[in-house]
């Protein structure tokens, strides 16, 4: 069995990673290079809070499905349009395929838009018996194994019904990278002619193929990036982070960004210095168990 490489970048995704680090441990791992096509990365989430309090874990959604293998509620995820928080208790770990954004269309075989804020089970995508999927991810032993089974469940899921080579998903990544990195592009106007389309077609693209609007990602991209340049600490000033990811004014992105994150920037980004201390290694002698709950019908999407 090979290692599977891992993603080198942070994980965005998460709220106040440091804090986080301290109760849970994540990783994502590449895909095989035969399902790079359609998976962006696999990741696991593990914890081991026996004894402790529950701790409830706040991650902002990106434009992507997530299929979950998780022994309380597996399922495909339809990107979800809020912020959303979790309860880890107990101990406990899920593994989930990250979808590129606009692949899972061929999957579906229905617009995205369709499932957007909804699980679904996975026998009703896959036809895989949902309780077997998620024994044979999760009970093997080890993250490569988890990686690996996961993948053998999706080979077999392709050997089935190939989905066709779609060059909107290509199209597609090409626009997010114009989203992520422009931080002054706040303009569905300006995003639409960049890609060379009007804003119709852009609206319907993303419909078709992400599930949420693109008005929607070139917010979400901005509070991105504002979460994580808050949390990385330091002396950042807020009027001129809310200046360069375009906002008209401090009290705009102050409203924007604790809608979503719950927390003023200010307060944030303070918390987020006075947790600096290095995370202890929890990845030894963790032990899997099925005591845990969570606050939404959502699952860590790193």
């Amino acid at each position: 069995m090979t290692t599977p490489a891992t993603v080198q970048d942070r994980a965005r995704g998460v709220v106040a990673p440091a804090l986080a680090g301290r109760m849970f441990r994540m990783k994502r791992y590449l895909p095989p290079s035969d399902l790079a096509p359609f998976i962006e990365h696999v990741w696991i989430v593990e914890w081991d809070l026996r004894g402790q309090p529950p701790f409830v874990q706040r991650t902002l959604p990106y434009p992507s499905v997530h299929v979950a293998f998780d022994r309380v509620r597996s399922g495909v995820f339809g990107v979800v349009t809020g912020a959303f928080d979790y309860t880890l208790q107990g101990a406990g770990k899920v593994c989930g395929l990250k979808f590129r954004p606009g692949a899972f269309r061929a999957f579906l075989g229905r617009p995205l838009h369709t499932i957007s804020d909804q699980v679904l089970p996975l026998s009703a995508v896959f036809g895989w018996d949902d309780a077997a999927a998620v024994n044979a991810v999760l009970g093997a032993p080890g993250d490569a194994a988890m990686v690996d089974a996961a993948g053998t469940l999706l080979r077999t899921r392709l050997r089935i019904q190939l989905p066709t080579a779609d060059p909107q998903v290509e199209r597609i990544a090409a626009i997010l990278r114009t989203v992520e990195t422009t931080p002054g592009l706040t303009r569905v106007e300006a995003l639409a002619a960049a890609a060379g389309l009007g804003v119709r077609s852009l609206q319907q693209l993303f419909g078709e193929y992400v599930g949420v609007s693109p008005k929607w990602v070139i917010r979400r991209f901005r509070l991105h990036e504002a979460a994580d340049r808050l949390a990385q600490g330091g002396g950042l000033d807020l009027s001129a982070l809310a200046l360069d990811l375009g906002y008209v004014d401090q009290a705009h992105f102050t409203s924007d960004f604790r809608r979503l994150v719950g927390q003023a920037p200010g307060r944030y980004r303070d918390d987020a210095q006075a947790v600096s201390a290095p995370p202890p290694d929890r990845t030894a002698d963790l032990r899997s168990s099925p005591a845990h709950s969570r606050t939404d019908p959502s699952v860590p999407p790193p």
